[in-house]
This record gives C-alpha cells, structure tokens and sequence, in this order.
C-alpha cells in the first residue's frame, strides 16, 4: 500500500524529565473486512493497523492495540517524560505483517 505515509510531530528539544505531548498520524484506510464493494458486491477484505507502538533508545514507552472500529488515518496521542536527549521510534504493525516505521530525535535542551 503506496499510499500509506506515518506523520509525527515530537519537539525538537526538551530537558531531562519534562514531560512532552507525542501526535501521530499515519494516512492508511483501516478497512474492517465487513463491507461490500459498491461494483461487484464483493466483501472488501481485512486490511488494519493493529499494533503501534514507540520506543525511546530501545525503550518501549507506549504502545496500542487497534482494533477494526477505529476510523481511517488513525490518530494517536500520548504524553511521555524524556529521560534526556536520544531517538523515539514509531512502529505501526498492518494485518498482512508490513512494518511503516519513523524515527525522530530529541536534543537536549
């Protein structure tokens, strides 16, 4: 799926201990596998994110289980506290196993 794109908004920088807001987004269509194509009447098949999860140098610091009913382009927000300045990494698990991943720095402040 070509068109699938993650988006992350993290601040630049921030001082050991303060706690910051993560926004994500990733465009993908999130189809349940219960309706119909409007042409030929077919059952549009399964096709979800069903895990996100983000790390921070390794460290997993939230993580999602997603399930049919969220909406296309699912959007996620979480607050963390930065241990000091490292790299978060986001991953977004599709049903048939493909992995859209993004990675963003934080220096320190």
């Amino acid at each position: 799926m070509s068109n699938v794109k993650p988006r992350v908004k993290v601040p630049k920088s921030a001082a050991a201990g303060e706690v910051i807001t993560i926004k994500t987004l990733i465009s993908h269509p999130m189809e349940s596998g219960q309706r119909k194509d409007s042409k030929t009447g077919e059952v549009i098949p399964r096709k979800i994110i069903n895990t996100f999860t983000a790390t921070f140098e390794g460290e997993p610091v939230f993580k999602a289980k997603i399930e049919p009913a969220v909406a296309a382009n699912p959007y996620i927000e979480f607050s963390m506290k930065v241990p000091g300045p490292g790299t978060l990494r986001f991953e977004w698990l599709d049903d048939d196993g493909t992995i859209y991943d993004l990675e963003k720095s934080i220096a320190a402040a």
